[in-house]
């Protein structure tokens, strides 16, 4: 069967790329729009469909409170242990060297001083630790703040030092190409021809604003000496935004509570997840598939499928039980705040963008475990679909079936139809007051702040419906559709404070 999809994909490349890229802006928009041209046509379809997905999200927030739970109990655990004990007693645990490549364009020497420092606070020897400052050559003062850092951190690391990304033809500017260009230097120069044994060694793509637990590094050598398949694993942390979570306006607060949330529950549910933002890869599988891809630009996603894939389904995402904190969007005033978060979620949600491939991979890569695979495809599938849906389903879609058949309206499903999805939805009540208090003691106490802020914190989720419309559903709509016209997104980087 696989034979048969690569002589249709090979045969004709581009319409089946264009084919693909259709199918999410196809599927968002049919679904957003099924309450109302359904309506007319199969109202009771419309009604059940409704019902059941409102069924669906009471599950999703039960299932996001019990997972962030278990996983935050693990991290608790996990912070209790001192992992560079464990890592010494260990065969070969001083032959481990991590290299840390942190790609950046123009972000402050500050904010990269306080990502370098917590990396020179780590439990595990520094001189095993290897700091790559990828820069982008096009930044004007890109030599003299690498060589600022580099002179204030050199007696931290066992190397610290800077590549220099130049603008290359056909590729996208952004984090994977430099990552890439990056990569193969450090394997040049540390480990062709340097002292560093590539079956030693991890190597983490790691944001400019990451701020490790002082103990992420011993555990992540735990972990990779512990591990018979060390080479095809990556490795991930809680990527939590707690880093300046009170000083960002309201609107971004709360979208930063939900993803610190989810990126801590999705620790527990295997499949599910997979290498985003800041994580941890063996450099022997990072060499093995040929570093990072430079035609696009959010990478995590991108990496694990490819390293997937071209390992025939052998490759695995394992839990670091840590919290990697990191920024929410902020820039000098509230409103250029807001714009720097819709930026990050159009560039988040552009993600969408490598679906077609991640397609084409399921139907011609041979040898692959169907289950597995179709598990995982599923997964990124009904995330990416949705994320532009679930907002018009949940809060306006009861009310559009009445008003567009107000025929259906007079029967008994079509009375009920509204405030039983408000019942189903008001149980998600309960779920939220067990996220707020999962995040209330996940969160670093901030002494200086106000008691009273902090109490009063959950009434800043009345804004929710506000919110995620424009700050998450309408970007993730936008990369939707301008996928199906065939157009691009251009790479703007994050504002930090």
């Amino acid at each position: 069967m696989t034979n048969f999809f690569q002589t249709v994909f090979s045969r004709y490349p581009i319409k089946t790329k264009r084919s693909l890229e259709l199918l999410p802006g196809f599927v968002s928009w049919a679904l957003i729009l099924f309450p109302v041209w359904g309506s007319l046509i199969i109202p009771y379809i419309v009604a059940y469909f409704i019902v059941f997905f409102d069924i669906y999200w009471l599950y999703k927030s039960f299932s996001l409170s019990a997972t962030a739970f278990i996983a935050s109990r693990k991290i608790r655990e996990a912070e209790g242990i001192d992992w560079l004990e464990r890592t010494k007693t260990l065969k070969n645990w001083n032959r481990v060297y991590h290299v840390i490549i942190i790609p950046n364009y123009k972000e402050t020497v500050s904010k990269l001083r306080q990502t370098l420092k917590a990396i020179a606070s780590q439990t595990f020897p520094k001189r095993k630790i290897i700091v790559v400052l990828a820069m982008e050559k096009r930044e004007e003062d890109a030599i003299i703040k690498a060589n600022t850092l580099i002179d204030e951190f050199k007696v931290n690391f066992g190397q610290i030092f800077a590549t220099y990304h130049p603008d290359v033809p056909n590729e996208v500017k952004g984090k994977s190409s430099n990552e890439a260009f990056a990569g193969r230097i450090v394997y040049k120069k540390l480990i062709e021809n340097g002292p560093i044994d590539i079956n030693f060694a991890t190597v983490s793509s790691v944001d400019a604003d990451s701020i490790f637990d002082k103990q992420y590094f011993s555990y992540l050598a735990f972990k990779f000496l512990n591990d018979t398949n060390r080479y095809n694993k990556f490795w991930q942390s809680a990527n939590v935004n707690y880093n300046n979570f009170w000083n960002v306006p309201a609107p971004i607060r709360i979208i930063a509570f939900f993803g610190s949330l989810w990126r801590t529950g999705v620790l527990v549910q295997k499949d599910r997840l997979i290498a985003n933002s800041t994580y941890s890869l063996s450099f022997s599988l990072l060499k093995k598939i040929d570093f990072w891809d430079c035609d696009v630009i959010p990478e995590d996603y991108r990496i694990f499928f490819k390293a997937f894939y071209k390992l025939r389904g052998q490759v695995f995402v394992e839990p670091i039980f840590l919290k990697t904190s990191m920024d929410a969007p902020l820039s000098y005033n509230y409103i250029r705040s807001l714009k720097n978060k819709y930026q990050q979620e159009r560039r988040w949600s552009w993600g969408v963008s490598d679906d077609p491939l991640f397609i084409k991979w399921w139907f011609t890569v041979p040898n692959v475990p169907f289950f597995r695979k179709t598990i995982l495809l599923y997964n990124v599938l009904l995330d990416h679909f949705l994320w532009p849906v679930n907002w018009f389903i949940l809060t306006v879609s009861a009310n559009i079936i009445a008003f567009v058949n107000p025929v259906f309206q007079r029967t008994t499903l079509g009375y009920s139809l509204a405030s039983l999805a408000g019942s189903i939805l008001t149980l998600c009540t309960f779920a939220f007051l067990i996220m707020i208090a999962i995040d209330f003691r996940n969160r670093p106490k901030n002494h200086s702040l106000p008691k009273i802020r902090e109490f009063l914190f959950p009434l800043e989720f009345i804004l929710l419906p506000v919110v995620s419309f424009f700050l998450s559903v309408i970007p993730a709509l936008i990369s939707h559709t301008q996928l199906m016209l065939g157009k691009r997104l251009e790479y703007k980087v994050t504002e930090k404070l």
